[in-house]
């Protein structure tokens, strides 16, 4: 006999619940619908609203992000000393560039450019700052000095961090060289004036200009200045003063013309000397090795080819000693010699 399972009906209450769960999401989609075909638009879920909020907050930080944030560029010619401030607290060294370089753009990144080219500055020693020489002559001139910031980044660096006053300024090798160059180089340079004679000064000018290089590097070192070179020049003097310079040029030119005159006069002598001993060597070669004998017989030898010539006239004349021709009229007569 097969067994029979009775059938059961849905009598649990839970199965009606969800049942009737189920009828209010159909109940509540058909209201939904009711509500986008009415104004046209479609009620976003509870997770949709939540993306777009995360979305404006991410926008929102990266605008203020982009605000916030540069890119700072140091132009050639400069270097740049890079800094982040903070909006609580203090701002921090981020880095050192050299120009023509861009740090890359950071969060309240800045940037203070340094210029690094050479500058020139002129001291005047004129008029009522002349300075007296050894033998009290008021000598004027002018120092030239060129200067300019050390490009490396520690000198960058110990420049903003340490000389900060002199970052006030447009050019801060300005301030340099009035605050540590400019009055010792002053009174060095009176000094090498002072111990040398008026006549003396334009002939040590290079040597004045090294000293004065020397000293004014010297007074830089611990610094970020760096001087390249320091030059005296436009030296005036007195008129009286220049007139006996200009003298003393004019006779020194007179001296020199006179010296090369004379050495050309001791060359032309030396020649003569030269010439005059060849012609007596050459004569005492000739004496040593030609005799009367041998010119006799020369002189016969001539005649005979002037006499075999057609074309000739034959004058016997008288001759003394030497065959010099006798002139004159002479006693042809017996035992007579016409050549004394």
């Amino acid at each position: 006999m097969s067994a029979r399972f009775p059938r059961f009906h849905n009598e649990d209450p839970g199965w009606d619940h969800l049942d009737s769960r189920k009828d209010i999401s159909q109940e509540r989609e058909k209201q939904i619908q009711k509500q986008f075909n009415k104004k046209g638009a479609f009620p976003m879920k509870s997770g949709g609203i939540f993306g777009i909020i995360l979305g404006i907050i991410v926008a929102f930080i990266f605008i203020v992000w982009l605000c916030g944030s540069a890119n700072p560029y140091t132009p050639a010619g400069y270097a740049g000393y890079v800094t982040q401030g903070s909006v609580f607290g203090e701002a921090k060294y981020l880095g050192y560039q050299l120009g023509p370089k861009s740090y890359g753009r950071t969060w309240l990144a800045d940037v203070t450019n340094v210029p690094i080219t050479t500058f020139t500055y002129e001291e005047f020693f004129t008029k009522d700052h002349s300075v007296l020489s050894k033998d009290d002559v008021k000598i004027q001139f002018n120092v030239h000095s060129v200067i300019r910031v050390k490009s490396d980044e520690l000198s960058i660096r110990l420049l903003v961090e340490k000389f900060a006053p002199a970052m006030k300024d447009v050019n801060p090798a300005g301030s340099g060289y009035s605050n540590y160059v400019r009055e010792p180089l002053r009174n060095v340079a009176r000094s090498e004036i002072q111990s040398l004679t008026a006549l003396k000064i334009k002939d040590n000018i290079d040597r004045i200009g090294g000293d004065l290089t020397h000293k004014a590097v010297e007074m830089c070192k611990g610094t970020p200045f760096e001087v390249v070179t320091v030059v005296v020049g436009n030296i005036q003097y007195p008129e009286a003063v220049a007139n006996a310079v200009a003298d003393k040029i004019a006779a020194e030119q007179v001296r020199q013309t006179k010296e090369i005159q004379i050495e050309q006069a001791d060359m032309d002598a030396r020649k003569r000397v030269k010439e005059a001993q060849g012609i007596a060597d050459a004569m005492k070669i000739i004496n040593a090795q030609l005799s009367w004998q041998y010119l006799q017989h020369e002189a016969i030898e001539a005649q005979k080819l002037m006499a075999n010539s057609p074309n000739h006239t034959t004058v016997y004349i008288p001759s003394g000693p030497m065959g010099v021709p006798l002139v004159g009229t002479f006693d042809a007569s017996p035992g007579r010699n016409p050549a004394k």
